[in-house]
């Protein structure tokens, strides 16, 4: 099985991983979301809640504003992907 136009990648260390980031799955037909043990980024991931999305780093001082910046970010390759 492959995986979605959009992939966001969580650790499961990282305090983004409380939020029902699956949501953005049934939000999104075109997305994915891999929580993993570790994403390498273990300084980050103790400091601030961080995912990636499609390879990209995103990064906020809450996990609420993180949320919306992958949500941002979600659509934005979205739009690309059909527009481009």
């Amino acid at each position: 099985m492959g995986l979605g136009i959009v992939v966001v990648e969580v650790c499961t260390q990282n305090a983004l991983a409380a939020l029902p980031l699956e949501e953005l799955e049934e939000e999104h037909i075109e997305v994915d979301v891999l929580r993993t043990d570790c994403l390498s980024m273990c300084q980050l991931c103790l400091a601030k809640p961080y995912a990636m999305v499609n390879n990209k780093r995103i990064v906020a001082k809450t996990s609420e504003q993180c949320l919306a910046k992958i949500k941002e970010a979600v659509e934005q390759q979205i739009k690309d992907f059909y527009e481009g």
